[in-house]
């Protein structure tokens, strides 16, 4: 296993049927850890736990669970039985709802909040009061630039993703007395089918993309290197992101996110 002994023997991933999630799946399974699966479409899930098992000597369980369903958390719980969780991948929460913050339809946005932010918090509770118990473990919550600045059409996105943020580094603080790694995985756009179900032109001049299974590798090199991590270099965006006056930068996140390319 060679230094991932502390994330052991378990690894559960919330949101692992595709993209960056399947590449996590298949990068730990590589580095020794078992792998517990959740989605909520049962095809893709087992397609991915079919072939982490056909490529790896370890264990996976896959869960078929809807996350935004009542008892979610607890049910997953039970799924998992006495297997003791030493990772925990937060991967759920991609951009699927756009809309102006006025004329949204309050279900759907309320989805990508309690996606985002009410199923996060919930699965660090869960699973993170062992690891701190046990003084061993990590925890990986996958953010994104945009949380970095508002633009619209993603207001709600970009909000739960910008929570997502400082909730990691909050955790990371916490966790650090318990040799508990915490890493908030904040992505740029990246190739995956939830993006390309949004209509990314990947492949449009100009258009920077980073890799899922790159993506992995990388961030599990860096998983002790918290609070955040950015793949490919996207840490210089998020500083131009980060500046000030706002006004500038959040007229151009916006002009980004509406550009053809996206």
């Amino acid at each position: 296993m060679s230094g991932f002994e502390k994330y052991g023997p378990w690894a559960l991933i919330a949101g692992g049927s595709e993209g960056v999630g399947a590449a996590l799946a298949h990068e730990l399974a590589g580095r020794g850890l078992n792998v517990a699966l959740v989605a909520r479409k049962p095809g893709p899930l087992a397609e991915v736990a079919a072939s982490v098992r056909a490529a790896y000597d370890v264990e996976v369980l896959a869960i078929e669970q809807d996350l935004l369903a009542e008892g979610a958390v607890d049910s997953i719980a039970e799924r998992l039985g006495d297997r003791e969780v030493g990772l925990l991948v937060s991967n759920a929460g991609a951009n699927t709802y756009g809309s102006e913050i006025v004329t949204s339809d309050a279900d759907r946005a309320q989805m990508v909040i309690d996606l985002n932010i009410t199923v996060t918090a919930a699965l660090v509770r869960r699973f993170g009061l062992p690891m701190q118990e046990r003084r061993r473990g990590g925890i990986m919550l996958t953010g994104s630039l945009s949380g970095f600045a508002g633009a619209a059409g993603i207001g709600f996105y970009s909000a739960a993703k910008a929570f997502v943020h400082n909730f990691a580094e909050a955790l990371w603080v916490e966790m650090r007395p318990y040799n508990v790694d915490v890493l908030e995985l904040c992505l740029g756009l990246t190739r995956t089918p939830a993006m390309e179900r949004l209509g990314y032109q990947f492949d449009a001049p100009g258009v920077r993309a980073s890799d899922p299974a790159s993506v992995a590798r990388e961030v599990l090199d860096h998983l002790g290197d918290g609070p955040s991590w950015y793949p490919d270099g996207f840490g210089d965006d998020a500083e131009k992101r980060s500046a000030h006056p706002r006004g500038p930068i959040v007229e151009a996140a916006n002009a980004h996110y509406r550009s053809p390319a996206a």
